[in-house]
């Protein structure tokens, strides 16, 4: 039983705490006066969290550190003047979707979704480059300030020219590759629910430096565990090196005590273990004596007494030699499953009675197990893409089960999964095929940049150039399939997706902030939106801007000749029409949304935006109304 602290609260203990569930990154260890180890709170790293430019001032530490930490951290924090731009001619069901597709720079997409998606994401894959010394990670610039970050806002569109390819010969090997993924975690993690997990595919060539990126970014404590998994094959094998037959499955979660895994299906050969059945269903048994060398009598002697045999002898819980165990619970216990009919007894050869307790097969699953060998592996994989896109078009694809098998464990019937390193867009599938399993709603976010195929590649044949093409195109086919082959349930299966791009913002003026910007420090400087911007991409960036999930349902309505928005069922009302005449306002009023949002130039005057904030404010004055 624990003791009344008897003092007031350590205020110290109580900050570092909050610290470190805001920034767990910045917790490391330190020695106290009286040569304690305690967790301390790294205020050069702190520091670098609350600052906007580079910060200074190393000191020898416990704790993950490489050249470009600092710069990374940085790149993770920075703002950007960016949005997402629609594609319907690539999406399917528009509309009515829930899913969504970004194509662009992972980095980039992370930063975007912050503030509609906070804390809405249940669970993350990812299987991001290896590092073997062959494959390409981003060329992320982390040496700019906020001011680079917002003025290169106009860059090229050839998101392709961003990767670069990460040689082992290079001094910064490692560094380069932990800067790549530092910022990439740190945001994701953000996405995360408080019951949120994440799972991280990687190689050997870095399981280790990636368990201490985790454990820095989300945690120490929150860690789960490292998974094998089996790839099917072995590769590599020759004279000198050791063949490798297994990935690795790093998994941590958001808040470890808020994470409950699910149990994972029963095997045939689970199943068949359940020999007997009564009228309540097929049931094995357990014997009710604790069997374990540790479960010994003096430990919990409340679970040591008699129970009485069918020929009326009394049986202790000893085993083999005479050795005193316990039984698995207490007399209370016993009695209630015996009235229930739950104990079944057995004699030995010898005529010794044995008591046991019976599990039934109905709803039970299986733990999780550190080694999963169940896995169709890599051949099939690929056997699958081949199928649903022809031969040679993508390599090395993940298997659609070992997908499955992490949505079973680590998902609700309604969760939202996100792949930020979509490739050939296996998560989108895997999610779509479980819910045409068990009827679940799982939606999905899928990122991918728009890396190039390699010219005379069977993809560049095929009429794709580049990676983000391919996976579009597989979660269509995949979908298609999939609906068709799961009967009545199809017609209620999600099996779209909304098509949307990474861009520069559409504000002229990279350096202004839309709800910043005043009526009168726009006068002289023409439209504040750039040429070629129709109405629904400014839309996308109010969605943005405002939280709004970017799935959230959109109707578009003619109203008095202009084209409106309602998104959400009157969530939000926009309008980006040139000329805005108060009888479209006091109609848009009347509809009482929860916000209303106009383009600032389709006013005509200063008065006649102040006229159409009090309409608003005299019809609908719960409404939140701005302009762009």
């Amino acid at each position: 039983m624990e003791k009344l602290r008897m003092t007031s609260s350590d205020v110290t203990a109580n900050n570092t705490a909050k610290i470190a569930e805001l920034f767990p990154g910045v917790m490391t260890e330190a020695v106290d006066p009286e040569g304690n180890t305690v967790r301390a709170v790294d205020f050069d790293l702190l520091r670098q969290e609350l600052s906007d430019h580079l910060v200074e001032g190393p000191q020898e530490r416990y704790q993950l550190d490489w050249p470009g930490k600092r710069a990374s951290a940085f790149a993770a924090n920075a703002p950007i003047a960016k949005t997402l731009r629609p594609i319907r001619k690539e999406s399917v069901d528009f509309d009515a979707t829930k899913n969504l597709f970004i194509e662009g720079d992972n980095l980039d997409a992370l930063k975007l979704l912050q503030e509609s998606y906070l804390s809405k994401v249940k669970v993350i894959y990812i299987d991001p480059p290896y590092n073997t010394g062959h494959d390409f990670v981003y060329n992320d610039d982390f040496g700019e300030t906020v001011a680079d970050y917002l003025a290169k806002s106009g860059q090229s569109n050839d998101e392709g020219s961003r990767l670069i390819t990460n040689l082992e010969t290079s001094g910064r090997f490692h560094s380069d590759w932990l800067s790549f993924m530092y910022p990439r975690l740190r945001l994701a993690r953000n996405l995360l629910s408080d019951d949120g997990v994440i799972f991280v595919s990687i190689s050997e060539h870095e399981v280790d430096n990636l368990r201490k990126l985790m454990d820095a970014v989300f945690g120490e404590a929150n860690f789960i565990g490292q998974i094998a998994v089996s790839k099917g094959t072995t590769t590599g094998q020759d004279a000198s090196h050791i063949g490798s037959s297994i990935d690795f499955l790093l998994v941590a979660a958001r808040n470890r005590n808020s994470y409950v895994p699910n149990g994972l299906p029963l095997d045939d050969k689970d199943v068949a273990r359940f020999r007997e059945a009564d009228e309540r269903g097929r049931f094995s048994t357990l014997q009710f004596r604790k069997t374990g060398s540790n479960d010994r009598r003096e430990d919990r002697p409340s679970m040591y007494y008699a129970v009485t045999a069918p020929d009326g002898t009394a049986v202790y819980p000893v085993g083999p030699g005479g050795y005193e165990s316990r039984w698995r619970a207490g007399r209370d216990q016993y009695d209630r499953w015996v009235a229930e009919d739950m104990i079944v007894w057995n004699s030995d050869l010898s005529g010794i009675w044995k008591p046991y307790v019976k599990y039934y097969l109905e709803g039970r699953t299986k733990q999780v197990s550190n080694y999963w060998d169940d896995i169709e592996g890599n051949k099939k994989a690929t056997m699958v893409v081949k199928d649903l896109l022809g031969a040679g078009i993508f390599s090395n694809p993940k298997p659609v089960g070992l997908l499955r098998k992490i949505l079973h464990i680590a998902t609700d019937s309604d969760s939202l999964v996100l792949d930020f390193f979509a490739g050939s867009g296996t998560t989108a599938h895997a999610v779509m095929e479980l819910n045409a399993t068990d009827g679940g709603r799982r939606s999905f976010i899928q990122v991918q940049l728009a890396e190039k195929v390699p010219a005379g590649s069977a993809a560049a044949k095929a009429g794709y150039s580049n990676i983000a093409e391919i996976a579009k195109e597989r979660i269509r086919r995949a979908g298609t399939s999939i609906r068709d082959g799961a009967g009545m349930i199809g017609d209620q299966l999600d099996v779209g997706f909304r098509a949307v791009r990474v861009d520069t913002t559409n504000m002229a003026d990279v350096l202004r902030v839309p709800d910043e910007t005043d009526q009168q420090s726009l006068e002289g400087l023409g439209s504040s939106v750039k040429q070629g911007r129709t109405g629904e991409d400014l839309l996308f960036q109010v969605l943005l801007d405002w939280g709004l999930e970017i799935t959230a349902p959109i109707v578009s309505e003619t109203v008095e000749e202009h084209e409106v928005f309602l998104v959400d069922g009157g969530a939000l009302v926009a309008c980006f029409s040139k000329r805005i005449s108060p009888e479209l306002v006091r109609d848009l009023a009347k509809r009482q949304p929860l916000r209303a949002v106009f383009r600032d130039a389709g006013f005509a005057s200063d008065d006649a935006r102040i006229n159409a904030e009090q309409i608003f404010k005299e019809i609908s004055p719960s409404s939140d109304v701005k302009v762009i």
